[in-house]
């Protein structure tokens, strides 16, 4: 028995061996896969994290992070922001960049001017300045430029010579207060081609606000090729001049008209230089207009005009060639300027009201002028014109004012004051019966001149020293005169004394000579406009 309990009890302390030693192995293998099996999520977990770390140092998180993270194993680095320092990278192999659509390269400055930039020189619009090639283009592509900027500025530059047809810059839609700043030379074309049929100006600025064209530059129009074939059927000369004779007793004519085979093609009309048109605050300063076709300076239907410090110039025979013509123009000022030409160095049309002109040098010429007014029939309204602190030399008139008989409306409130002349053929002269035809009818109606104060006139004469030749039906009314010193300087004409026909006034002091043909007092009678005829 105990042998058999002996061998049982040996028996089942081998089986609890057995199975101690199975399950010591077990435990073991387990063990042993468990710890290959944490080392290796460890050294994952240790990398992605380091990676984790070091992108999110170099790019900043948003809400897109998580994404690109799943899709891609590595994120690519975005560019600094515009203006941001470019920070030297370590040298790495760095991923292709993604496609970006680039913005388009910026166009040049004066097409597509930086916010603030307010200069557009001509050249830079592709102008070459060599007088020779035709610079139109370009002008007018810097002046749409320009046009769009408020007090902006169009640069002419210095030291070159652009060639210019016939242009226009115009509003009403650009921007107020622009600056023409013209410091080199503009010269017109001298083929007929650029002139078509005939153009009644050159360079205009039309319907404006705020405009100003000023500088040390020079508007040259090349007008020879035109005072050459003038024509005096087409354009008439001054009918004034039919008040001059010389010694040899001839009346100064008109200028005998060309062979048509000598004349160079010019159409008949003739250009002005440079003329405003329909603009508000008008400024011309500093610059030279010179040799202009037909009037160098014109302004027509502006508001507030300043000239100063300007120069005209061409030839005392230059045919019809007005210094500055005014004309539907209100509140003028010029002054400080000096004027040669072949006509009035200051001509005042119908429609001006409110101009001062003073410091004025003009000569040669004819005078400073308001007229010719009532021409055709027509109405003249000028009123309130200031004259005075003017130099006049070899002019042919010196202050004038001329009608047409059968016009209707008046002059007055004029004022022309410390004038001094030399040489000046008709000092003082009031025509109203003025006729640039061979003849002109005799009419009833005429324009009437009334306030017209003249004093401090001074100097010398080579003709007349006053001609009142005033309407029957409309005499010249309340003309003053006093401190009048003329002297005769004996020259190549005929030389007369005063002469008045229906001009009454006033004589405030004595005259150098006596001018005892004006009527002192009011007419009798005089002729009455209608309501319609009446100016306001």
């Amino acid at each position: 028995m105990i042998t058999r309990e002996s061998q049982r009890l040996r028996s089942v302390t081998i089986m609890i061996l057995m199975v101690i030693l199975v399950w010591s192995v077990t435990l073991q293998t387990c063990i042993a896969r468990k710890g290959r099996h944490w080392r290796h999520h460890h050294s994952s977990s240790s990398s992605s994290s380091t990676l984790s770390d070091s992108l999110s140092s170099k790019k900043p998180k948003s809400h897109h992070n998580s994404h690109s993270h799943k899709s891609k194993p590595q994120l690519k680095t975005p560019p600094p922001k515009s203006g941001s320092p470019v920070l030297p990278q370590p040298p790495q192999v760095q991923p292709p960049p993604s496609p970006q659509v680039q913005p388009p390269p910026p166009a040049p400055l004066p097409l597509q001017p930086l916010e603030g930039s307010q200069e557009f020189n001509v050249l830079d619009f592709g102008a070459k300045g060599d007088g020779m090639s035709d610079d139109t283009e370009a002008f007018e592509a810097a002046w749409a430029s320009a046009c769009k900027v408020e007090a902006s500025t169009m640069v002419i530059p210095p030291d070159y010579i652009f060639l210019v047809g016939p242009i226009s810059f115009s509003g009403p839609y650009c921007q107020a207060n622009i600056v023409f700043q013209l410091d080199g030379m503009i010269v017109a074309p001298t083929d007929s081609e650029s002139w078509g049929r005939g153009l009644l100006w050159w360079i205009e600025f039309t319907k404006l606000k705020g405009i100003t064209i000023q500088g040390n530059g020079v508007i040259d129009g090349r007008g020879t090729g035109w005072w050459q074939q003038d024509n005096p059927f087409d354009y008439p000369i001054d009918d004034d001049f039919k008040l001059i004779v010389s010694l040899n007793n001839t009346v100064q004519e008109r200028p005998p008209m060309p062979i048509r085979s000598e004349l160079n093609g010019m159409p008949s009309i003739k250009p002005t230089a440079l003329r405003f048109y329909g603009s508000i605050d008008v400024t011309v300063t500093g610059i030279t207009i010179q040799n202009s076709p037909q009037c160098h300076l014109k302004f027509d239907n502006c508001v507030q005009v300043l000239v100063h410090d300007v120069t005209v110039s061409s030839p005392g025979d230059s045919p019809n060639t007005d210094g500055i013509h005014l004309q539907n123009t209100r509140d003028v000022m010029i002054h400080t300027s000096t004027l040669a030409c072949g006509d009035d160095c200051i001509s005042i049309q119908t429609g001006c009201s409110n101009v001062y002109v003073h410091n004025v040098n003009c000569g040669p010429g004819h005078g400073i002028s308001i007229g010719s007014l009532g021409k055709d029939s027509t109405k003249a309204c000028v009123s309130n014109i200031t004259v005075r602190d003017v130099v006049m030399h070899n002019t042919m008139t010196g202050v004038r004012i001329k009608t047409w008989q059968g016009g209707v409306g008046s002059v007055k409130g004029v004022l022309f004051s410390n004038i001094q002349l030399t040489e000046v053929q008709l000092p003082i002269v009031i025509d109203q019966f003025y006729c640039d035809h061979s003849k002109c009818r005799n009419q009833t109606s005429a324009v009437a001149v009334e306030g017209v104060t003249y004093e401090k006139i001074r100097g010398t004469y080579t003709v007349k020293p006053v001609h009142f030749a005033c309407s029957d039906s409309f005499p010249c009314v309340d003309v003053q005169l006093s401190g009048i010193e003329l002297k005769p300087v004996q020259l190549q004409y005929h030389m007369y004394d005063p002469f008045c026909w229906k001009a009454f006034g006033l004589l405030n002091s004595p005259t150098v000579p006596p001018i005892d043909c004006l009527q002192i007092g009011k007419p009798a009678r005089n002729g009455v406009h209608t309501d319609h005829d009446i100016c306001v």
